[in-house]
């Protein structure tokens, strides 16, 4: 094949992406962090399905208008660091494909460095090691074999060539990779998409491995809900197996689809037995996909929606049918709910990244006007930041997003909205960043004052976290052990791992405190009881006696604890 059209384009991009779907998992498992969450294959994957959706019913036959719509729908779709790196490369493709109809190899070559150079103008500090030098490397490598009669197989095969033997290089340029001995996660999933391309340029178009609506869904507008939606309280017990039929089970993953697909999710597993209770608009799909793994024992699905009315109503009918005109009158005003889009247009308003009841009622309670539903385990889109900027209907808008992964995505958020609201991202990286940043909001400080004192007072709190491992690994030094619990500082120091969770905590906490620290705020995740809180409270008083504590039910899943010092 000498060119490429629109339509070959279309294909080789969808095929790429459905290669990435069937082996994201793989691309999960080589994270050097072993924190349960959905990660840079995950990421991937939803920002290319993203992508792919845009074009999958465009019949242009002009690569420009498909690479331009392609690169689009990435940008909307983009999660993580790793999915708005992805969407970058894409956009820098297209760029470089403009006003061409269709191109030969040596296009195409131009087109990918094009795309290595964008990819790197978007990050702040690119680091070497990593998806982006996967991507400049083997992009470099085509541009210097290219010639004017090669073909694009032979042009693509010296690009899959060159990126899978620039990813063996990355322990070498990272030296984290090479302690826990494995290639970066990013550059892995950039190989899976070159590889989906060329085995459709062989005539061998990669097709998605069967799975459920539930799993490959990539709109969070579907699948997260407001509370006051209430949607359907979901129960049941599962019986793993047998495997000759059905899918190996992975708990980790298992629980990072259904959470994204719902709220109030517990999964307990006990051998072959695992029992869920989820909060969802759609409890057929969390079925069909649970089916995959094993037979039901036990369901149970109640329409909490229809026992909201029936409250209602039997609230409302307590005396009588209609409340009388002098009843009215005294009942008080609705307070305004977080996420209620204002009628009229506001001057401020602050947008933040959480996941938990009790961290959403903590931003409300300090003037967070929007929650973006999110964190670890499943990181917003761009498109997510943007819905929630129009939502919150503001001149100005700041949002504090709470996690490293989460940054770029709301940054790219930014860029789209450029000269239309005035957007500032606040580089929160942990949820205490983020407290301690909109608690120095300011309605009376202009937009750039505010942003500069929200930004130094990131700095005036320590941040850290207690969750489990799912893997065993070693790591700057730390012994990690599956399903025991790690103690971090910050973001990525790992500072112990024990075997129960609030001895992890208090080696967090005696990592944390100094002589100077006055406040320690504790949210205490899901997996905590009122009996274990006040244990924590009593024990904490007993050896910190100097330091206040604030401790409260943060109810956000996979970290047990995260920990904030001031």
């Amino acid at each position: 094949m000498k060119t490429v059209d629109g339509q070959i384009f279309k294909n080789l991009v969808i095929s790429g992406a459905n290669n990435l779907y069937n082996c994201y998992p793989e691309v999960d498992a080589l994270n050097v962090f072993p924190v349960p969450d959905g990660d840079t294959g995950m990421n991937m994957n939803l920002t290319m399905t993203s992508g792919a959706k845009e074009i999958s019913s465009r019949n242009d036959t002009d690569i420009y208008v498909i690479a331009k719509t392609f690169s689009k729908g990435l940008l909307m779709g983009a999660r993580g660091n790793s999915g708005v790196i992805t969407s970058q490369i894409f956009r820098g493709i297209a760029e470089g494909l403009k006003d061409k109809k269709e191109v030969d190899a040596k296009g195409l070559a131009e087109a990918f460095e094009n795309g290595a150079k964008v990819a790197y103008k978007a990050v702040i500090k690119p680091v070497e090691g990593t998806i982006l030098t996967v991507i400049r490397e083997a992009s470099s490598k085509l541009s210097k074999s290219v010639t004017s009669k090669m073909s694009i197989e032979e042009a693509l095969k010296i690009l899959k060539d060159e990126a899978y033997a620039s990813l063996e290089r990355t322990p070498n340029l990272l030296p984290v990779l090479k302690e826990v001995g494995v290639v970066d996660s990013g550059g892995a999933g950039l190989c899976r998409i070159i590889d989906g391309m060329y085995d459709c340029l062989l005539g061998n178009f990669i097709e998605r491995h069967e799975a459920s609506a539930l799993e490959v869904s990539t709109s969070s507008a579907q699948t997260q809900f407001d509370e006051e939606e209430f949607g359907y309280c979901t129960e049941f017990i599962l019986r793993l197996g047998p495997t000759d039929s059905k899918k190996a089970f992975n708990k980790n993953r298992f629980t990072n689809v259904l959470n994204s697909h719902g709220n109030s999710l517990v999964v307990v597993q006990d051998e072959d037995i695992v029992k869920v209770h989820v909060h969802t608009l759609r409890p057929g799909d969390i079925f069909n996909y649970a089916q995959q793994f094993g037979e039901f024992v036990k369901l149970k699905c109640e329409n909490m929606t229809e026992q909201h009315h029936e409250i209602l109503f039997n609230e409302e009918n307590k005396n009588g049918p209609h409340m009388a005109a002098s009843e009215l009158k005294k009942a008080p005003l609705a307070a305004p709910k977080l996420n209620e889009k204002p009628k009229e247009k506001q001057k401020y308003a602050l947008i933040a990244t959480s996941s938990g009841k009790g961290i959403d009622e903590l931003f409300n309670e300090i003037g967070v006007n929007y929650i973006v539903s999110g964190g670890q385990t499943m990181n917003p889109s761009t498109n997510d930041f943007l819905n929630a900027i129009e939502s919150a209907n503001a001149e100005i808008v700041y949002i504090f997003p709470n996690n490293g992964n989460i940054i770029m995505a709301a940054n790219q958020a930014k860029d789209v909205l450029e000269g239309k609201v005035d957007v500032h991202v606040i580089p929160t990286k942990t949820i205490m960043q983020g407290v301690v940043a909109a608690m120095n909001f300011n309605s009376e400080l202009e937009a750039k004052d505010n942003t500069e004192t929200m930004e130094d007072a990131i700095g005036s709190i320590k941040s850290g976290a207690v969750t489990f491992a799912i893997k065993d690994t070693e790591i700057n030094g730390v012994s990690v052990k599956k399903d025991q619990f790690m103690a971090i500082r910050e973001t990525k120091d790992i500072i112990s791992c024990h075997k129960d969770k609030f001895k992890a905590l208090f080696a967090l906490l005696d990592g944390l405190i100094d002589e100077d620290s006055a406040v320690v705020t504790i949210l205490c995740g899901e997996d905590i009881n009122e009996k274990e809180m006040n244990k924590v409270k009593k024990e904490f008083e007993k050896k910190f006696e100097y330091v206040d504590i604030d401790i409260r039910k943060g109810d956000q899943p996979v970290y047990s604890f995260i920990v904030g010092v001031e």
